[in-house]
């Protein structure tokens, strides 16, 4: 017997333009369209996942199609809208474009398009991952993209722009969607939280956002799945059980112990980590933004930070750190032996920091010769009299 439960991500999606988190740049744009009657006829929404793509089109069509529409505050109870939202609405059509991808289901689509709206002034053809469409049936759907009837307006959204052809690419209006940072995911999350009746740590919002890599859907499975293990109190030990996360007082001593060259902490900790069942892979990552940071910071400081503990380490020090590290993100992914492999990864970052580049040893050298031109001239004055002896 169904529950009627709704999961957090679905329950709490944008409905109007003021709920749209971290794209204000996308928000203004479109609201500034539907006020001075500049309204497109075909605009692109690209980004990763969860950044509010297919949200967004749904509440610009609700803007277009509203009662007394065009309204870029419209009202979140009107019965168009909340058609729309519901699906029902006769004249916003929203497509799969990965189920629906062939030249047949585009052609259908050019034909129904030529028909006015039944219900709104509109109607809106919603294409999510229009990248799927076949060569064929983006072709098929060039010429109704250039010349559209006055009263059909497309939305696209797609995750990879690079397989959208170029002639579909130069007909819309591009807005691409940037990663959610973790400070807005953290505030919407308590916002739900306080909503839902749940009591959430900070340190275990910042896990969850973390892991979302800038993905508000993302955010909310997770927690959505964390309120199913841990009930209506949620702590940061139990978002890195659940997930295998390192916590962040553990990454910083690892980091540690990568600037200070120390191996056999850096192989301990190691063991603990995998003893305890966490994701090494992930833990690269995280380590990787953690030296990131570091690198940031010993450019602001003029090429040298301690950010990651001990002896402060200079801005080519800390690229070769995080340069080794990358170099062997896929032999702990696709690796045999996982934890050798990160062993490795991190024994090898550590002789790469400490490693000294051909060219800057060069550029010292060369430094220093100009620095003292008076030892190198009494050589070359003393060559010149000892041939006037001889």
């Amino acid at each position: 017997m169904s529950t009627g439960y709704q999961v957090i991500a679905r329950k709490w999606r944008p409905q109007i333009f003021a709920d749209v988190v971290g794209q204000d740049h996308v928000v203004r744009t479109l609201k500034n369209a539907i006020a001075r009657n500049r309204i497109a006829h075909a605009y692109l929404f690209v980004g990763p996942r969860g950044t509010g793509k297919t949200s967004t089109a749904r509440i610009f069509a609700k803007a277009l199609n509203c009662t007394d529409g065009p309204n870029a505050d419209f009202d979140p109870n009107d019965p168009a809208v909340l058609s729309i939202a519901d699906g029902t609405h006769l004249d916003v059509i929203e497509i799969d474009g990965a189920s629906n991808n062939g030249v047949e289901q585009v052609r259908d689509l050019r034909e129904t398009a030529r028909y006015s709206p039944a219900q709104g002034k509109f109607k809106v053809y919603i294409i999510d991952e229009v990248h799927m469409l076949s060569t064929a049936a983006f072709n098929a759907l060039l010429k109704t993209l250039e010349e559209p009837p006055p009263h059909v307006k497309f939305v696209f959204a797609t995750t990879e722009v690079q397989k959208v052809l170029p002639t579909i690419l130069s007909r819309c209006q591009r807005f691409d969607l940037k990663p959610i940072p973790a400070a807005l995911i953290i505030e919407r999350l308590k916002k739900i939280a306080v909503e839902e009746k749940i009591k959430i740590s900070e340190p275990a919002l910042a896990c969850i956002a973390r892991m979302a890599d800038g993905g508000m859907r993302d955010a909310q499975s997770i927690f959505d799945q964390m309120i199913s293990f841990c009930g209506a109190e949620i702590a940061e030990p139990d978002v890195l059980d659940v997930y295998g996360l390192v916590g962040a007082e553990k990454i910083a001593e690892l980091a540690a112990t990568l600037a200070t060259g120390d191996h056999a902490r850096l192989v301990a900790i190691v063991d603990e980590c995998d003893a305890a069942g966490r994701d090494l892979v992930r833990l690269l990552t995280d380590l990787q933004e953690l030296v990131r940071s570091a690198l940031l910071d010993a450019i602001a400081k003029g090429g040298r930070s301690d950010a990651l503990g001990g002896l402060p380490m200079t801005t080519e020090q800390i690229t070769r750190l995080l340069d080794g590290l990358r170099e062997g993100e896929g032999s702990v992914k696709l690796g045999l032996a996982e934890k050798i492999n990160f062993e490795v990864t991190l024994l090898k970052a550590i002789e790469a920091s400490r490693a000294r580049a051909i060219d800057s040893l060069i550029k010292e050298l060369a430094a220093l010769a100009e620095e003292s031109p008076a030892p190198a001239a009494a050589l070359v004055a003393g060559d010149d009299s000892e041939k006037k002896k001889g």
